[in-house]
């Protein structure tokens, strides 16, 4: 069952900027402020945004958080972009391309050349790189990786951060996830220790349930202890098998027990770690999301009738029999999300957001529309909630103008994405639509 309960959407902001929030956790800690990356505003694609901003959500007023000297075009550097907020600080993580004074040894911004890095939200800091990336040694130095870190999460208590890595010297190996984690052994002078979380095999080496690809990934619980990921792995056939997977890891790892690898020898994860497969019915592609509280996941899957929908699993169990959670007549696109307290998740659908119960009674699965959506609206892209569960924002492309009131698109030649916020009727705080109740 869908209703409607329409609320009034807030152009946040409308300089001539993209502002791209790309599936990542934008909103500062106090809920006060969004970050984003600007890419596609000088050049197209992620190597060529040149800068971190930030949005003030009561004035819209627009400032920058970090800007380096940048070449744009096909050979880009160092292109800065997926930023996400600390959950618990005044700190912003995202990519980090080679700096311009590096591209002459390094090259150019790509999948497989990139780190990760912090800056302090106010603008006024330096940077500070987190990982350390080396391409050169034969035997890669412990703590260090060999290629290109991606959209990095930070885990709800600020202590760890996941996010998708990318082999250079291992070319036929497939996505993986990796970790971050402070160490006093951490390599050429960051701050963190690198290890890849999973045992990927190239397709072409791997036996029947090795895990060729892992991606689509997000923590699950407060503490990083729990990663989940949609894995693909080889079947009988030699085809692959795509499912939703999580990754244990302890408390006490040691994140020493990794190895880096060689020049020709793939990295692998660190001791104790543990791979289960949740969900024995296939996964489709989109970033997973766990519950704060840690016990449940969302994934998207196809229903019976083949529509993409909405699943929800038990995080500490093997399941063969998920529960399906929207009936959207359109399926589930993208954006998945949870309310802080665990009853509602958000999701876009038809260009428009959708929200679902998930408490456990008789208001499960049924879902309310939040915003107009169909044909007649811009497409919706990129939805986040706010840590206090009052607020969603999300991009949709609209109209802008230069400074001499003159039609001015992106490097795409498209309508810049603009920040829109919706507020979530939820007049008691239980997390539950109040069209619902």
């Amino acid at each position: 069952m869908c209703t409607s309960n329409i609320q009034a959407e807030r152009q946040l902001t409308s300089s001539p900027i993209s502002k791209a929030l790309d599936n990542n956790d934008n909103f500062s800690p106090d809920g006060q402020y969004l970050v984003y990356d600007t890419r596609d505003t000088v050049g197209p694609g992620p190597a060529n945004s040149t800068s971190i901003m930030k949005v003030s959500v009561a004035t819209g007023q627009e400032s920058y958080v970090y800007k380096p000297k940048s070449v744009t075009g096909a050979d880009a550097a160092p292109g800065v972009l997926a930023a996400s907020w600390s959950p618990v600080g005044d700190e912003v993580v995202f990519i980090h391309g080679p700096l311009l004074e590096e591209t002459a040894r390094l090259g150019f911004y790509s999948q497989t050349n990139r780190r990760g890095a912090v800056v302090d939200s106010s603008g006024t800091g330096t940077v500070r790189f987190l990982d350390c990336r080396d391409v050169a040694s034969q035997v890669t130095p412990a703590g260090a990786h060999r290629g290109g870190t991606h959209r990095h999460e930070y885990s709800l208590d600020g202590r760890r951060i996941g996010f998708t890595y990318d082999d250079q010297l291992v070319r036929t190996a497939g996505r993986n996830l990796g970790i971050l984690v402070p160490h006093t052994k951490a390599p050429c002078g960051v701050s963190h220790y690198f290890a890849v979380l999973l045992p990927i095999v190239p397709a072409a080496d791997a036996k029947p349930g090795d895990l060729v690809r892992a991606a689509d990934d997000s923590w699950v619980g407060q503490k990083g202890l729990m990663r989940a990921f949609i894995g693909n792995a080889k079947t009988q056939d030699g085809g692959a098998a795509t499912s939703l997977y999580v990754v244990d890891i302890p408390e006490n790892t040691d994140f020493t027990t990794a190895d880096s690898g060689t020049a020709t020898r793939y990295p692998a994860p660190p001791k104790g770690l543990k791979i289960r497969r949740l969900a024995q019915h296939a996964a489709t592609p989109g970033i997973v999301r766990g519950s704060h509280d840690g016990t449940r996941i969302a994934y998207y899957a196809t229903d019976s009738n083949g529509v993409r929908q909405i699943f929800i699993v038990d995080s500490q169990a093997s399941d063969p029999h998920p529960t399906q959670v929207t009936k959207l007549p359109s399926g589930a696109a993208s954006g998945l999300r949870w309310h802080p307290s665990g009853n509602s998740i958000a999701v876009l659908s038809e260009n428009g957001i959708a929200v679902t119960c998930v408490k456990p009674g008789p208001l499960f699965g049924k879902t309310v529309w939040l915003t107009r959506h169909g044909a007649g609206a811009a497409p919706a892209e990129a939805l986040v909630w706010s840590p206090d569960g009052k607020l969603l924002a999300f991009n949709r492309r609209v109209p802008a103008v230069d400074e001499k009131g003159k039609p001015a698109h992106d490097a795409t030649g498209k309508d810049f994405k603009q920040i829109v916020l919706v507020d979530f009727p939820d007049s008691n705080g239980n997390g539950i639509p109040d069209t619902l109740e």
